[in-house]
């Protein structure tokens, strides 16, 4: 199963984005959508997991999701402060029994593994800005565990 990882649309959907996720299974947005129309959008690829960031006031999202696929249990936050998240949150994920934490908000690229769990921040996909690279990421789920490839916008 391979799951598209996405945060930080700020309200715009590249439109290359089909294309880079096309065949995923799941989308999982880390929040900082940007309005309801990016998630409508993303659903016609495949189904959508999203939270709320802080730039975000749309009903019916939550702060934090917890979604599992093919046993494979994602905690799905706006802000993470990597690497020293707030206790509460680490007690939330480890209560969760998490194996991979998606976060966004910092518009750049993370990947580590901490404890077992495989922490992912997809990078910024809002529009092009001078000097700021955009990226979202693949996640595949497999036997020998979860694999990350960033793609390039």
């Amino acid at each position: 199963m391979i799951l598209g990882l996405i945060a930080d649309t700020h309200g715009y959907l590249d439109p290359r984005i089909p294309e880079l996720f096309a065949g995923v299974h799941h989308i999982l947005h880390a929040g900082d959508f940007g309005g309801q129309q990016i998630i409508d959008q993303l659903n016609v690829i495949a189904p959508v997991t999203a939270v709320l960031g802080n730039n975000d006031f749309e009903p019916g999202f939550r702060a934090t999701e917890l979604v599992e696929l093919q046993g494979c249990r994602c905690f799905i936050h706006h802000i993470v402060d990597r690497p020293h998240p707030a206790a509460s949150l680490l007690e939330r994920i480890a209560r969760s029994q998490a194996d991979v934490v998606v976060f966004g908000h910092t518009h750049k690229k993370y990947l580590d593994r901490d404890d077992g769990r495989l922490w992912v921040n997809p990078g910024y996909s809002g529009k092009p800005r001078p000097s700021t690279l955009r990226s979202v990421a693949l996640l595949e789920l497999s036997p020998e565990g979860p694999i990350v490839k960033f793609l390039p916008l």
